[in-house]
């Protein structure tokens, strides 16, 4: 038992240490370039400025089933 409370202790410790570093760098935890960036119809990636390519496969490959079907009605909307 312990043992047990011993390594849950340093556990709680590290993320504890981990949290505090964050919080005081004053540094924004930022995402990666591209994934989700190349589905919101932005013009330009939210991280690194640079222009997202329309016609990027992960367009297709990231939406969900009922997130294509609303993509698809709108398209059609906009045709009409």
């Amino acid at each position: 038992m312990l043992t047990f409370v011993l390594a849950f202790s340093l556990l709680i410790t590290v993320m504890l240490g981990m949290a505090l570093g964050v919080i005081f760098s004053g540094r924004t935890i930022k995402g990666s370039c591209g994934g989700l960036n190349a589905i919101t119809d932005a013009d330009q990636c939210l991280v690194c400025k640079k222009e997202i390519d329309p016609d990027s496969p992960l367009r297709e490959r990231l939406l969900c089933p009922r997130a294509k079907k609303a993509l698809a009605e709108m398209e059609e909307q906009s045709a009409a």
